[in-house]
C-alpha cells in the first residue's frame, strides 16, 4: 500500500505544479526577443498607439498561396511581427489571405485590386534553370470600425533584385503598420497651410501629395493677398498653422509678405519649401525648334535664406546618374514612347542615415538648382544631393531636345555632390533685425523658438502626372512605369518637421534579413538532393546494424 500512496502523492504534485505555473504564466505573461537586432520588439510608439483600440482592429493581409520563398521570408517576417502586436493589444485581428484561392482570373483580380490603390507586383520566379512570371498581391488592409487603410508591405526599389526589395520592406514592416493604425486611431490635431498667391502649383498637380498628408492633418489654403491691406491680421490668421507649405512659388514676394513668413518662423512655426530660381519646364521643349531657355528666376527672397543660412544659385544641376526623357514618334495607334537620357532629371538616392531619408527610394529631380550652406548658429543637414558625377550649368542657358543624341562627356561631370534639399533646424535670426520693417509690427521677434525649416531646390519634386486630367500617384511615371521616392520622402518630411518623432524613430529601425545564395543553390542542388536522399538511409542502417550487435551480445551474455 505504501508504494501506491507514495505513487498518488507524486502524482498530486505533479498536477498541482501544472497548475500552479499556468495561473502564474496567465498573470506574468512575457515574451523575450532574441534577436541581435530586436527585430521583434516593438517599439515604444508602436505599443502605445495599438493600445488605443478599444474596438476590434481586424487586419486581412493578402500573402497567401504559392510564391517564391522571398515572398514566403516577407510573409513569416509580417506574422510574426502582428503577432507582437496582438500580444500587446487582443484586439487585434489577423488572418492570411489568398486572393487567388477562388481561382478567378490572375488579371482580374488585379486590376481590382489596382483600383483600390493597390497595386500588385509581377516578380520573375527563378526555378530549375526556368524564368517565369507570377503575380503576387503584397498588401494588407486594416480596418477599425468604419475606416479602412491599405498597408503597403513591399517597398519599390530602382534596380533592386526581389531579395533586396523584400530586405528592405521587413525593415519597413513595423512602420507600415503603426502608420495605418495612426491614421485609424489618433485624431488630427494639427494644422497645415497650403500657401497660395504667388503664383504655386495648382491644386491638381499636388492633390496626391495634399490628399496624403490630409489623413494626418487639417489642411487649408493660405494667401498672403491681405499683407497688403492687413498685415498684422494676416500674420496673426498664419500662426494658427502649424507648418506651412510653399509649393513652386513664381511670382516675386514682397516685402511686406517675407515679414510675415519671417515673423511666422519666429513663433516657431515650420516652413516646407519646393521652390527653384530658374524658369524651366519640360513642356516648352516640345516645339517645332525643340528647344528652349531655362532662364534666372527672382523671387526676392536671396537675402531671406541668406540669413537663415543658405543660397539657392540660379543655376542648373546635370548629373550622369538621371531619369529619362520620354519622346513620342509615330502618330496615331502607331504612337511609340521612347526613354532617352536626361541629365536636367537628376536621382537622388541617399545614403544618409536621418529618418527622413533612410531607406528612401532615389528622389526624382527636374531643372533643380545648387544649394550653398553658409557658416552661422543653424543647424543644417544635406539629406538629398545629386552623385558625384554632376555638373552645373550657368543660366540662362538654351535647352534642346537633340542633346539626347549627343555622348556625354565624362571630364565635365566633375562638380561633386550639389545639395538639393537641406534641413535646417535651431533658433533662428529674423531677416529683418536691426532693418526698417515694411510694416509697423508692435511684438516684433528676433530671435525664433527652436523651429525647424526644410527647402528643396525643386517645385516639381511634389507634382504628380496628369492622366486624362486625373492626379496620378506623386512619383509615379506613367510612361516609364517607374515609381519614385518623392512621395514618402515629402510624407517624411512633413512628419518630421510636425515632431511626429514616433513614426519617425520607427523608421530608423535597423533589420537584417539572410537570403539563400540562388546561384550556389542552383549549383549544389543534384549533390545535396543526393545527400537527402542517401544520407538517411545510411544512417538508418548504420542504426540497424549497431542494434544486430547489440541484441546479440544482450542475448549471448545470457
Amino acid at each position: 500500500m505504501r508504494p501506491q500512496k507514495s505513487y498518488f502523492k507524486q502524482v498530486l504534485v505533479v498536477l498541482a505544479g501544472i497548475i500552479a505555473v499556468n495561473v502564474i504564466s496567465y498573470y506574468f505573461f512575457g515574451r523575450f526577443d532574441l534577436t541581435a537586432d530586436k527585430r521583434y520588439t516593438l517599439s515604444e510608439a508602436s505599443e502605445e498607439l495599438v493600445s488605443k483600440a478599444e474596438a476590434p482592429l481586424i487586419i486581412d493581409i493578402f500573402l497567401e498561396g504559392e510564391f517564391p520563398p522571398e515572398f514566403r521570408r516577407l510573409q513569416t517576417e509580417t506574422r510574426q511581427l502582428l503577432e507582437e502586436f496582438a500580444a500587446v493589444n487582443p484586439q487585434v485581428k489577423f488572418r492570411f489571405t489568398d486572393p487567388l484561392e477562388e481561382g478567378g482570373d490572375a488579371n482580374t483580380i488585379a486590376t481590382q485590386f489596382y483600383e483600390m490603390g493597390m497595386t500588385p507586383a509581377r516578380i520573375n520566379v527563378v526555378e530549375n534553370g526556368r524564368t517565369s512570371e507570377a503575380i503576387v498581391f503584397p498588401w494588407a488592409m486594416a480596418n477599425y470600425g468604419n475606416k479602412t487603410v491599405a498597408v503597403p508591405l513591399l517597398k519599390n526599389q530602382l534596380g533592386a533584385t526581389t531579395e533586396q526589395r523584400v530586405a528592405s520592406s521587413v525593415q519597413q514592416l513595423e512602420y507600415a503598420f503603426t502608420d495605418a493604425f495612426k491614421r485609424l486611431l489618433e485624431p488630427r490635431k494639427k494644422k497645415v497651410a497650403v500657401m497660395r498667391g504667388n503664383g504655386e502649383l495648382e491644386d491638381r498637380y499636388i492633390a496626391d501629395f495634399i490628399k496624403s498628408i490630409q489623413e494626418y492633418y487639417f489642411i487649408a489654403p493660405f494667401t498672403l493677398d491681405s499683407v497688403a491691406v492687413d498685415s498684422t491680421g494676416t500674420l496673426e490668421q498664419l500662426k494658427e498653422y502649424d507648418l506651412l507649405i510653399e509649393a513652386k512659388p513664381t511670382e516675386a514676394y514682397t516685402e511686406a509678405e517675407k515679414l510675415v513668413l519671417d515673423q511666422y518662423l519666429m513663433s516657431g512655426g515650420k516652413q516646407l519649401w519646393l521652390l527653384e530660381n530658374s524658369a524651366m519646364e519640360t513642356d516648352s521643349l516640345f516645339t517645332p525648334t525643340g528647344s528652349a531657355f531655362a532662364l534666372p528666376r527672382d523671387l526676392n527672397l536671396g537675402d531671406y535664406f541668406f540669413k537663415y543660412g543658405i543660397r539657392i544659385n540660379p543655376a542648373l544641376v546635370t548629373d550622369l546618374y538621371s531619369a529619362p526623357i520620354v519622346l513620342a514618334s509615330g502618330s496615331g495607334n502607331n504612337t511609340e514612347f521612347n526613354p532617352y537620357p536626361w541629365f536636367y532629371f537628376p536621382l537622388s538616392s541617399s545614403p544618409s542615415s536621418h529618418p527622413i531619408v533612410n531607406n528612401l527610394e532615389a528622389v526624382k529631380f527636374e531643372y533643380a538648382n545648387p544649394i550653398d550652406t553658409l557658416k552661422n548658429n543653424i543647424q543644417k543637414t544635406v539629406l538629398l544631393a545629386s552623385s558625384p558625377r554632376s555638373a552645373i550649368e550657368g543660366l540662362p542657358r538654351e535647352i534642346s531636345l537633340k542633346e539626347i543624341n549627343a555622348q556625354p562627356d565624362p571630364a565635365a561631370f566633375t562638380a561633386g555632390e550639389q545639395p538639393l534639399a537641406v534641413l535646417l533646424q535651431g533658433e533662428f535670426t529674423s531677416v529683418y533685425e536691426n532693418r526698417v520693417l515694411p510694416f509697423e509690427l508692435n511684438n516684433f521677434r528676433s530671435k525664433s523658438e527652436p523651429t525647424k525649416m526644410l527647402v528643396i531646390s525643386d517645385g516639381d519634386v511634389g507634382k504628380n502626372q496628369l492622366q486624362r486630367g486625373e492626379p496620378l500617384e506623386l512619383g509615379f511615371d506613367r510612361f516609364t512605369g517607374t515609381t519614385y521616392g518623392n512621395k514618402e520622402f515629402l510624407l517624411n518630411a512633413v512628419n518630421y518637421l510636425l515632431d511626429d518623432t514616433g513614426l519617425i524613430n520607427i523608421r530608423s529601425k535597423e533589420v537584417k534579413i539572410a537570403f539563400l545564395d540562388l546561384e550556389k543553390v542552383e549549383e549544389n542542388r543534384n549533390f545535396w538532393q543526393v545527400v537527402n536522399l542517401v544520407l538517411p538511409l545510411v544512417l538508418l542502417g548504420i542504426f540497424a546494424v549497431l542494434f544486430g550487435i547489440f541484441r546479440k551480445r544482450k542475448y549471448i551474455r545470457k
